[in-house]
C-alpha cells in the first residue's frame, strides 16, 4: 500500500498541474485577442478565477507566463508533426497533418478543447527567452519540412522549405476564416483544402509565365511612404506592442515628434499600414484584370508581384498578426477588408473554373489560401535572398499554383 504521505504528495502534484494548465489556457486567450505585451496578469486571474498574486505563485514574472504559452504551442505543434511523420508518403503526412489541426479545431469549436497561443508575437519576446523559443520554432519549422522525405539537391531543400512555411502558415490561418462554416462542414472544408494542397489551383497544362506588374505610384505626402513601410517591417518583426512609436522614429532617424506629424495615435498608424498594404494588394488585383489574358495568367501575375514585393526592399505589407493588438472594432473593420480581397480572389477563381484555365475547386478555400499565401511571404525574406528572385517566387508560388508535390519548377 502506498503511505497516506506519498498519496497526498500525488494529489497535490495533480492540483498544481491542473492548476498550471488553467493558468496556460486563460494566458493563451489572453495573448489571442491581446499580444503577449498586453496581456497581464490581472486579466489571466480574472479568466481563471484567482487573484494575481496566486497567478504570481506558478509563473514569477509576466514573461515567464508568455514565454510558457508559447513553449506549450511549440510542443502540441511538434506532437502533431510526430504523429503525421508515421504516415509513409509525403501526401499522407500533409494530410494527417491538416486533419489534427482541423480537428482539434472542431473540439475548440465544440468547446471540448482550449486554443493554444498563437505564434505571432513570440518575437517581441526579450533574450534569452526570444533566442530559446526562435531556435524551438525553427526545429518545428524544419521537421515541417521533412514531411517530404529527404531533399536530393539544394534546390529540392529550397522548395520544401516553401512548402513546409506555406503549409504551417495555412493551418495557422485557418483560424482567421474557418468559423464561417458551421462546425460539421469542417471535413468537408478539410477535403477542400487538401485537394488544393494536393494538386494546386491551375489546370491541367498550364504553365508559370506570369506577367510582373507595376505597382508604382505617386506619393501624396512627401515621406509618409517610407515612414509606412519602416512601421510595417517593425510591426511584422515585433508585434504591433512590440512596436513602440520610440523604435519606429528611432528607425527612421527621426524624433517622436515627427511620428505625430504623420498621425495622430499609434492605432491610426497601424490602420494606416493596413490600409497601404490592402490598396497595395486589391491595386494588383486591377492592374492584372486590366492586363487582360486567361483568368490563370491573371491570378499568376497577381501572385507573382505580390510575392516580388514581399521579397523586395520594396516591402513588406503588414501581416495580419498584427490585428491581435488592436481594438475590436477597427479589428472588425480590418478583417472586412481583407475578406473583401479574399472575396475578390474567389471571384477570379470561380471565372476562371468556368472558363477552364483553373481547376474545379472550391473558390473561397482556394481564396483564403491566397491570402495565407501572400501574407506570410514576409517571413522568408532571408530564404529567398539566397536565390535569384524569379526563381523564389516560382518555388514559392508553385505550392499553391500546382500543390505541394509537384516538382515541375525545379525543371525550370
Amino acid at each position: 500500500m502506498n503511505a497516506p504521505g506519498k498519496l497526498e504528495t500525488a494529489s497535490a502534484t495533480k492540483r498544481f498541474q491542473a492548476k498550471r494548465d488553467a493558468i496556460l489556457a486563460a494566458a493563451a486567450d489572453a495573448i489571442n485577442e491581446q499580444s503577449a505585451k498586453g496581456m497581464t496578469f490581472a486579466d489571466v486571474a480574472r479568466r481563471v478565477g484567482l487573484n494575481t498574486t496566486s497567478v504570481t505563485y506558478y509563473f514569477k514574472r509576466k514573461e515567464d507566463l508568455a514565454a510558457a504559452a508559447f513553449e506549450q504551442t511549440l510542443d502540441r505543434l511538434e506532437a502533431m508533426l510526430d504523429d503525421a511523420a508515421r504516415e509513409p508518403t509525403p501526401e499522407a503526412r500533409v494530410a494527417r497533418y491538416l486533419n489534427v489541426n482541423m480537428e482539434r479545431l472542431a473540439r475548440i469549436r465544440r468547446g471540448e478543447e482550449r486554443d493554444f497561443a498563437i505564434l505571432s508575437d513570440l518575437r517581441a519576446m526579450e533574450d534569452p527567452i526570444k533566442r530559446e523559443l526562435l531556435d524551438r520554432w525553427r526545429g518545428v519549422f524544419r521537421k515541417t519540412r521533412t514531411l517530404w522525405g529527404p531533399a536530393a539537391s539544394r534546390a529540392e531543400t529550397d522548395l520544401h522549405g516553401a512548402r513546409a512555411h506555406v503549409l504551417l502558415e495555412n493551418t495557422f490561418w485557418l483560424t482567421a476564416w474557418l468559423p464561417r462554416y458551421e462546425v460539421d462542414e469542417y471535413p468537408r472544408v478539410e477535403a477542400r483544402l487538401m485537394d488544393v494542397f494536393r494538386t494546386g489551383i491551375a489546370a491541367p497544362g498550364e504553365a508559370w509565365t506570369p506577367h510582373m506588374l507595376d505597382l508604382e505610384h505617386d506619393e501624396p505626402e512627401p515621406g509618409r511612404e517610407a515612414f509606412l513601410l519602416a512601421a510595417t517591417r517593425l510591426i511584422n518583426e515585433l508585434g504591433y506592442r512590440g512596436a513602440s512609436v520610440q523604435k519606429i522614429a528611432s528607425e527612421l532617424n527621426v524624433t517622436k515628434g515627427s511620428f505625430y506629424h504623420h498621425l495622430d495615435a499609434k492605432d491610426d498608424l497601424v490602420i494606416a499600414c493596413y490600409k497601404r498594404s490592402f490598396d497595395i494588394i486589391a491595386d494588383a488585383q486591377r492592374l492584372a484584370e486590366a492586363a487582360g489574358g486567361t483568368h490563370w495568367e491573371q491570378l499568376e501575375s497577381t501572385i507573382a508581384t505580390l510575392l516580388d514585393y514581399q521579397f523586395s526592399e520594396r516591402g513588406p505589407l503588414l501581416r495580419t498578426t498584427a490585428l491581435s493588438g488592436l481594438p475590436p472594432q477597427v479589428r472588425s473593420t480590418m478583417i472586412d477588408r481583407s475578406n473583401r480581397i479574399a472575396r475578390r480572389f474567389a471571384g477570379l477563381l470561380s471565372d476562371g473554373i468556368a472558363q477552364g484555365s483553373i481547376r474545379a475547386i472550391d473558390p473561397l478555400v482556394a481564396s483564403q489560401t491566397l491570402m495565407a499565401l501572400q501574407n506570410a511571404a514576409f517571413d522568408m525574406r532571408k530564404w529567398a535572398s539566397t536565390m535569384a528572385r524569379d526563381k523564389a517566387v516560382a518555388y514559392y508560388a508553385s505550392t499553391i499554383a500546382f500543390g505541394l508535390f509537384d516538382d515541375r519548377v525545379l525543371a525550370g
